[in-house]
C-alpha cells in the first residue's frame, strides 16, 4: 500500500499535468512490448505495429536497452529515466537525463540491479564515462519517435479529456472532491491518499504539493517516484476511448466518414467518442471554438451528437446513432416493462434480429504494470 500524506498547504499545491510526459510515456510504452500473451488487449493493435516498426528500423538493440533498464516485471526502475524536466518536452527531459549526477546514477543503478543486468554499461558509468548516458538518451529519443510519437495526438487527446473532466470537478467542487474522482485506483481519506502498491510505503509531501500526471500508457495502478527527495509526482492511468482499441471488422473507414460528412466533421465525430466541451474539441483538433461549435450543432441536428450542461460547461457526446456510425455497430436494445423493447432514438430494428449491438465502452480505468508500480 502506498500512503501519500498531505498537509493543508499541500492541498493548495495539487497540480494536474497539462499533457502527457514524453519520457514516462516512452518507458511505460515499453512495458506493453512484453512477450506475446502478456499484453493488455486495448494496446493490441499498437503493440503489433510497434514491434514491427522497431524491427524494421533496426531499433531492437535500443529497445532492449530500455527494457533492461526498466523491465516490465521489475519492482523498481531508476528515477533518473523520468526527470521532472520532461514536463517541458522530450528535448528538455533528455538533457536532464544526460546531466544526471554520477552519485545518483550509482545509487539508483545499484538499487535496480544494473551491474548484474548490464555489467558493461554500469561499469562504464562507474568509471566516469558519459557514453552510456548518451547512448541511453539516443535510445529513448529513437524509440519515442518510432512507437510513441505516431500516436501522440491520440495520447494527448485521451489525457486532455481526463484532465478536462477533473479540472471541471476541481473548479466546481475543490481539491477534496477532485481526489475522490480517482476511485478505485486511489482512495482519498483526508489527509491521506491511498493506492494499491506492491510494497508498503509512505510518501510525506511536507508542503511541496503533488503533481498528478495522467498517462496514456500507464496501466493497472498509479506510480510514484521512489526517491522521496524528488519533486512529488503521481502518474496515473486514464480511461481510453473505444476508438483506441482495435477497430471491429465493421467499423467505418475514416476515409468513408470524411467522404460522407466532410473531413473536419468526421474528425469531430471521432473526437466525440470521448465526451468533451467545445473548447476541448477545439484544442484537440486545432480548430477554432466557433468552428467546433458549428460542426457539433450539425451533428446534433442529425441526432449523431448530444449536449448537456454540467455546471458552467456544456459537454458534448455521441448519441447511440453517432456511435453506430463511427464504429459500425448499433447500441443494444433495452428490455422494458411488459416485455417490450426500447431502442435508442433514431435507430430501427434490423430485420431478423431481436436486438441492436454496439461495442463495449472499453475497459475500466487503465493502470500501470507491475514493473512501474514498485517505484
Amino acid at each position: 500500500m502506498l500512503r501519500i500524506h498531505f498537509e493543508d498547504r499541500d492541498l493548495a499545491r495539487v497540480q494536474i499535468a497539462a499533457e502527457p510526459d514524453p519520457l514516462w510515456e516512452t518507458v511505460l510504452a515499453m512495458h506493453h512490448l512484453a512477450p506475446p500473451g502478456r499484453g493488455v488487449p486495448v494496446y493490441g493493435a499498437w503493440r503489433a505495429r510497434a514491434r514491427r516498426e522497431l524491427h524494421e528500423r533496426g531499433l531492437t538493440r535500443a529497445a532492449g536497452l530500455l527494457s533492461a533498464l526498466a523491465p516490465a516485471d521489475a519492482a523498481y526502475f531508476p528515477d533518473f529515466l523520468t526527470p521532472d524536466a520532461a514536463r517541458d518536452g522530450l528535448a528538455a527531459g533528455l538533457a536532464a537525463l544526460r546531466d544526471t549526477p554520477r552519485a545518483r546514477l550509482a545509487a539508483e543503478g545499484a538499487r535496480a540491479g544494473l551491474p548484474a543486468r548490464l555489467p558493461r554499461w554500469a561499469g562504464a558509468l562507474a568509471a566516469g564515462s558519459r557514453q552510456p548516458l548518451d547512448e541511453l538518451a539516443a535510445a529513448l529519443q529513437e524509440v519515442h519517435r518510432t512507437v510513441v510519437a505516431p500516436d501522440w495526438t491520440q495520447a494527448a487527446a485521451t489525457v486532455d479529456s481526463d484532465r478536462g473532466a477533473r479540472a471541471r470537478t476541481l473548479c466546481r467542487d475543490g481539491v477534496d472532491r477532485l481526489l475522490h474522482t480517482f476511485r478505485p485506483a486511489l482512495r482519498w481519506e483526508p489527509p491521506v491518499l491511498y493506492s494499491d502498491y506492491p510494497c508498503d510505503r509512505d510518501l510525506w509531501l511536507n508542503g511541496r504539493g503533488l503533481r498528478l500526471i495522467p498517462s496514456h500508457f500507464c496501466w493497472r495502478r498509479p506510480i510514484a517516484l521512489a526517491d522521496p527527495g524528488l519533486p512529488p509526482v503521481l502518474v496515473y492511468p486514464v480511461e481510453h476511448p473505444t476508438s483506441w482499441a482495435p477497430a471491429g471488422p465493421r467499423s467505418c473507414h475514416p476515409q468513408a466518414l470524411s467522404t460522407l460528412l466532410g473531413r473536419t466533421r468526421a474528425r469531430i465525430l471521432a473526437a466525440l467518442d470521448d465526451p468533451a466541451t467545445t473548447g476541448e474539441l477545439a484544442r484537440r483538433l486545432r480548430v477554432s471554438a466557433p468552428s467546433a461549435s458549428e460542426h457539433v450543432s450539425a451533428l446534433r441536428e442529425a441526432n449523431l451528437a448530444r449536449s448537456r450542461r454540467d455546471g458552467g460547461c456544456v459537454i458534448h457526446a455521441l448519441t447511440p446513432l453517432g456511435t453506430a456510425l463511427l464504429h459500425g455497430e448499433l447500441a443494444p436494445a433495452r428490455t422494458v416493462a411488459g416485455g417490450g423493447v426500447r431502442r435508442p432514438p433514431g435507430l430501427t430494428a434490423v430485420p431478423g434480429s431481436s436486438s441492436l449491438r454496439r461495442p463495449g465502452s472499453g475497459p475500466s480505468p487503465r493502470r500501470s504494470g507491475p514493473a512501474a508500480a514498485g517505484r
